[in-house]
């Protein structure tokens, strides 16, 4: 069985890819805080990368901006690569299948595919999130995903 469900926060604003054949893809780092405390008595915070494809990866890309906590549910899985220097490199991702939109936050840019040109104007608003997806009105610590 290879099933995994996450609760946390983006990074960045996901960037969304259209590749040649007309397939969506986006990839996002997710922070998860940790259940316990540290010997330092601080919370650690794993930094995982994930993958979402499709009409998931478009309305994620759209919906949701750096700091906005989401549920992902998908799979776990392993790839590797070799970069142009010849050196072999190893990625662990998650493959969401399911992306519940818990908090969002504006986007800093409106550009989907990239970062703004010079003379377009960062967003300012968030509309359309609420427009298909029931969000709660204040953020609340420990909210159940599943």
């Amino acid at each position: 069985m290879n099933q995994v469900a996450l609760v946390g926060r983006l990074t960045k604003d996901p960037i969304l890819r259209k590749f040649s054949e007309g397939r969506l893809q986006t990839s996002f780092v997710l922070a998860i805080n940790r259940n316990f405390k540290n010997q330092q008595g601080e919370v650690d915070t794993d930094f995982v990368l994930c993958t979402v494809w499709g009409r998931t990866a478009e309305n994620t890309a759209k919906h949701c901006g750096k700091g906005s906590l989401i549920g992902v549910g998908g799979r776990i899985q392993s790839r590797t690569y070799e970069r142009a220097d010849g050196k072999r490199v190893y990625v662990t991702e998650v493959i969401g299948d399911d992306i519940r939109f818990l908090v969002t936050k504006n986007r800093t840019h409106d550009n989907l595919y990239g970062e703004p040109d010079a003379n377009e104007a960062p967003s300012s608003t968030n509309e359309d999130a609420t427009e298909h997806f029931q969000l709660p009105d204040k953020e609340v610590e420990g909210l159940p995903i599943f």
